[in-house]
């Protein structure tokens, strides 16, 4: 291949995997990976200089900034990247390169904490803007509001001063990360891979009530820009910071020569396994502001500062067990128990082994080698089979065909790897089911949370959903043992578990968690049919003349209305005074039946969740991205590439006035 050719080649696949890490917040490959194709790059620029164009991943910063994250905003300061270096003689090299154009540089070696570029504004000590990294060079987008509920960020400076801006990474613990796919798993929604991607997606959320249940963290590692005040050093300006109760990086270090400088660095490489958070590295700054200020910046990367990528670490190891466990929406996970060995500092023993499709992909079974790593220094993973250690009588392990807790006959849903148990009565889906019952989007039982819900199954009150409303039967029991707390509090919960009778039953379906059968397909269902019993009596081909049910989706609700224990379950709910009913909200209407609406931009007279039920209660649908089939684009101020999208594929684009008179046209 040329070498043209492959720069071409090189250009377009880096250019991909930086959409899907800085832009989608969805990698499909590793760091080191990525790295790797770098390297190649820069190496093949290096031999071929004419090669070089303004457009080379090289020579930009990879992102773009989103309208629909929030409104643009100017950059002050650019948010450049780092040069990454990945060896001892490189550190070596740019130490020395500082020595012989300064006078007695000094050095900080500090953690790369991997996460999600975040600038903090501050006028007369009082935030006022928040803006991400968006282009890196002209551009961001403004996550003020987001911000604001971040433990970390300060609203107000102790100190203040007359203009502030600081730099610094927003990230999730590794705690808060397992918190919130726990809860993304209970909830039936799609887990995140990584704790940066689930800091990034959650920074952008335009509902800031989940930014803030998610928990995020920030460390600040940088004074951008000051005015009524001035630091002298990289270090005084974090002194400064620490005054104001701001997190800055942990335990980094100022060092004066090459030999400290790597010493930093090894023990920050020793240590990271034993952090709460992730790091991708660490990174090496020249301490004086004049230093920097004296040597400036390239179009892409600081030239007084690198960051150092660790190589990753890798071990073999033999396979003692599979286990398979059920978890709480009835998927089979199987996962490898292997002879401990240690990676980025700590032991590790067990790594999931996802589903048949990847044990088939590896070719793995009990009592093979196996090289295990730790993707972003946190999690363990097999990389692969090592096939020259494999002993006789080793085979590939085949997942069983019944579930290992109940013993019901497990099932392969289509089109996915998942293999699941499909028994609602299953006690390891039991929590499960009950947590998505008494969720805001299905029954919304206010104060029902996951720890009550866990003892109350552990103690044998709730079996299943219909449990629930006879939990006032044991009311004297529950509050002799404290299970739900006081005489207060447990008339509390079982208060709201009465009111919860009277939901509209399309909540009822939701709540039920049939596969496939979200809250929006809940609605159109009930809207439908109007009544449990009449969607129970439904046979297939009714169920598919509904807007957006298919026959995946009929058949599970098919199989969930005949099975006897669900049919057993809805006796005693009628029993209890649960509604099966629809409710029809005042002025709902047909206007908009058949047709698909799209929302972007920021509405005046009211939010997105109010417009998508007002077009709803009229009879639409609503839909997050916009394509031939959609019928309207609504869009408000600041609408982004939605709009561009929409008027490129001629769909009629209407505003907040313009809906209401449509709705207002059907009335007269």
């Amino acid at each position: 291949m040329s070498s043209l050719k492959r720069y071409e080649e090189l250009c377009s696949i880096i250019h991909y995997h930086m959409d899907r890490y800085y832009n989608q917040d969805n990698p499909e490959i590793t760091d080191r990976e990525y790295d790797e194709l770098m390297m190649e790059l820069r190496a093949l620029e290096k031999e071929n200089p004419k090669l070089v164009t303004p457009d080379s991943p090289t020579q930009k910063v990879g992102g773009s900034a989103k309208r629909e994250a929030g409104v643009l905003v100017r950059h002050n300061v650019p948010m450049l990247s780092l040069q990454d270096v990945f060896s001892k003689e490189e550190v070596f090299d740019f130490v020395t390169d500082m020595q012989e154009q300064l006078t007695d540089p000094e050095f900080v070696v500090e953690y790369k904490i991997d996460g999600l570029s975040l600038v903090l504004r501050y006028e007369e000590g009082v935030l006022k803007l928040a803006e991400t990294r968006g282009d890196g060079i002209n551009f961001g987008e403004d996550v003020t509001a987001n911000a604001k509920v971040i433990k970390d960020v300060k609203k107000k400076l102790k100190q203040p001063l007359e203009y502030l801006e600081i730099r610094g990474e927003v990230y999730m613990t590794n705690e808060d990360f397992q918190k919130v796919n726990e809860r993304q798993e209970l909830a039936g929604k799609r887990t995140f891979a990584n704790p940066r991607n689930c800091a990034a997606g959650t920074l952008r959320q335009l509902d800031t009530a989940v930014t803030k249940e998610r928990g995020l963290s920030m460390f600040v590692f940088n004074v951008q820009q000051v005015r009524g005040g001035t630091f002298e050093t990289h270090t005084d300006g974090y002194d400064y910071l620490k005054k104001q109760g701001i997190p800055v990086i942990e335990d980094y270090r100022v060092c004066r020569t090459a030999e400290e400088v790597w010493e930093a660095v090894c023990a920050i490489g020793e240590n990271r396994g034993n952090l709460p958070y992730d790091i991708d590295g660490a990174v090496v700054k020249l301490n004086r502001i004049a230093d920097r200020e004296l040597l400036g910046a390239t179009s892409k990367v600081p030239r007084w500062a690198v960051a150092y990528k660790y190589p990753p670490e890798e071990k073999e190891a033999k396979i003692l067990d599979i286990e398979v466990s059920v978890g709480r929406t009835g998927r089979i996970t199987p996962t490898a128990v292997f002879e401990p060995v240690r990676l980025c500092g700590t032991n590790v023993s067990r790594a999931t082994l996802h589903n048949q499709d990847f044990i088939d992909q590896l070719d793995v079974g009990i009592g093979d080698y196996v090289r295990v790593y730790k993707s972003g220094e946190i999690i363990p993973k097999i990389r692969e089979v090592v096939k020259e250690r494999r002993e006789a009588g080793v085979h590939r392990f085949v997942l069983p065909d019944t579930c290992p807790v109940c013993g019901t006959k497990t099932v392969r849903e289509k089109d996915t790897a998942d293999i699941r148990c499909p028994s609602p009565a299953c006690p390891a889906q039991i929590e499960r089911r009950i947590i998505n019952f008494v969720s805001r989007d299905a029954m919304d039982i206010k104060g029902f949370g996951t720890v009550y819900i866990e003892e109350l199954v552990r103690r044998g009150f709730i079996r299943d959903i219909a449990d629930i409303f006879v939990l006032k039967n044991h009311r004297s029991q529950l509050i002799e043992e404290g299970i739900i707390g006081k005489e207060k509090n447990t008339d509390k919960l079982l208060d709201a578990i009465e009111g919860a009778k009277q939901r509209d039953a399309y909540q009822l379906l939701t709540g039920f968690g049939i596969p496939n059968v979200g809250k929006a397909a809940a609605k159109a269902v009930m809207k439908q049919f109007g009544t449990i019993d009449a969607l129970a009596a439904a046979g297939t081909e009714q169920l598919v003349e509904v807007p957006d049910i298919g026959e995946v989706s009929a058949g599970c609700i098919r199989s969930f209305f005949e099975d006897e224990t669900n049919k057993e379950m809805l006796r005693r709910l009628k029993e209890e005074g649960v509604n099966m009913n629809r409710i029809a909200q005042e002025g709902e209407s047909e206007r908009f039946k058949g047709l698909t609406f799209v929302i972007t931009g920021t509405l005046s007279d009211m939010d997105r969740k109010q417009a998508a039920g007002l077009i709803e209660k009229n009879g639409g649908k609503v839909s997050g991205s916009v394509s031939k089939k959609t019928s309207y684009l609504l869009a408000g101020e600041n609408a982004g590439s939605k709009l561009t999208k929409a008027e490129n594929l001629g769909i009629p684009v209407i505003g907040e006035q313009e809906l209401l008179q449509m709705i207002q046209d059907e009335k007269e």
